[in-house]
């Protein structure tokens, strides 16, 4: 097989990783050679959430991964309009990144 062919991957789905798990928060921290995103579920009014679950990363793929989130923004951009973000204000610090639905709510 050449270089320049693909090579197939077959990639398994479990019915509980298909489910999904819902976060409107993530938290992301890194070492000089990985990346850890925590994705969190934070329920309005309460002092503590549970991670959900934890990504980690490569520097490289991190990078590959904004690059594929960037793309596939602008496409869900152009059919459904501009995503407008409601960031809190938290100081100037950036390690938490909010994810809310319309009104606050999931």
């Amino acid at each position: 097989m050449s270089q320049q062919e693909k090579k197939e991957i077959k990639i398994e789905l479990t019915p509980e990783v298909a489910q999904g798990k819902y976060a409107n928060l993530a938290v992301i921290s890194h070492g000089p050679a990985e990346f850890f995103i925590d994705m969190i579920c934070l329920a309005p009014n309460t002092p503590q959430a549970k991670v959900q679950s934890r990504i980690i990363m490569t520097p490289e793929n991190v990078k590959q991964l904004m690059f594929a989130l960037q793309d596939n923004v602008k496409k869900y951009e152009a059919v459904f309009g501009e995503i407008v973000p409601r960031m809190p204000n938290n100081g100037g610090a950036t390690p938490v990144i909010p994810f809310m639905g319309p009104n606050g709510q999931a």
